[in-house]
């Protein structure tokens, strides 16, 4: 059998790497087709062909209809799938090494700064938060390696909202910071001796963008994450994952129950975070939600925070 799709990331590792891997365990994976960077999350394969230079939000034109879902929210549209050709692969056991290792309890925190189907970005860390972050966790005696991709990097392939955050301009969070000046949250990370930028663990790689990805994070215990692809990412491998979520389907009551998707990906312990500002257009319509409305206008962090804080 052949696997083939260039979907949106998280798309993918949900339902075309569940489907391959369960093809390679009944002996049936011939050839997985892919964009280009993916051939770490189909390790098990020995046919990658890394054909595409673009991703999709086209469900149809990604090839999603050849494959057993071909719905990332599942016909009840709560993230349930059809579990009977899906498994997925055991990232933490494979990657886990000795190369990446720290000295504390890690938290791999992945952060973006997007478009997002027709709205400027809500869905991201701003600095203050970050800081907020920080200073929790390395307080408590973590390491925090933190990860943004600015939609740059020649070593990932982007979808419409990535490419049109480029255009837009949307590449760096920034802010004016009392006693610094204007800093970015990659800036940010040098203020912290206990706070690793991911892109400085790429420099000094052997591997490529998602393999050095896979292997740091298989030697994490902790991940926070927003919604989305990487929050998918972030579920992967076991531990503690914390969701920070402001719209979308994974809004409607019970998403995240024992079913979903989410609780399937690994044996990992999820906790989302809702905070839903109102002036983005899905939050009302068609269906009400079962969720605090934040009418601030704003991205209000303080659960997430509050959160945080109990790990």
């Amino acid at each position: 059998m052949v696997v083939k799709n260039n979907a949106e990331f998280g798309i993918e590792l949900a339902l075309s790497v569940p489907y391959a891997y369960w093809l390679h365990k009944q002996d049936q994976l011939e050839t997985v087709i892919t964009s280009k960077g993916m051939k770490p999350f189909y390790y098990f394969c020995d046919d990658v062909r890394e054909e595409y230079n673009h991703r999709t939000i086209d469900n149809k034109a990604a090839g999603l209809d050849e494959l057993p879902n071909n719905w990332i929210h599942g016909d009840n549209g709560k993230g349930v799938l059809d579990y009977s050709k899906w498994i997925c692969p055991p990232y933490k056991e494979y990657f886990s090494n000795n190369e990446f290792l720290f000295k504390n309890k890690t938290v791999f925190i992945i952060n973006k700064y997007n478009w997002e189907h027709d709205h400027i970005p809500y869905g991201y860390f701003d600095i203050q938060c970050l800081y907020n972050i920080f200073n929790i966790l390395t307080s408590k005696g973590y390491t925090v390696i933190y990860k943004r991709c600015d939609n740059k990097s020649p070593s990932i392939t982007f979808d419409q909202n990535e490419q049109k955050s480029l255009i837009s301009g949307y590449t760096d969070i920034r802010a004016n910071v009392e006693g610094i000046g204007t800093i970015t949250d990659k800036e940010l990370t040098q203020y912290y001796d206990d706070v690793i930028l991911f892109d400085d663990l790429l420099k000094t790689s052997n591997y490529s963008y998602n393999e050095t990805q896979l292997k740091v994070m298989a030697n994490c215990t902790h991940y926070i994450s927003v919604c989305g692809g990487n929050g998918i990412l972030s579920s992967l491998f076991g531990g503690n994952t914390i969701l920070y979520i402001h719209t979308g389907k994974e809004l409607r009551p019970g998403y995240f129950g024992k079913d979903s998707y989410f609780q399937k990906l690994s044996d990992n312990k999820l906790t989302p975070i809702f905070d839903v500002i109102h002036n983005i257009k899905d939050n009302y319509t068609p269906e009400p939600y079962e969720h605090k409305v934040n009418t601030t206008g704003k991205n209000d962090y303080s659960e997430l925070l509050e959160t945080i804080k109990l790990l």
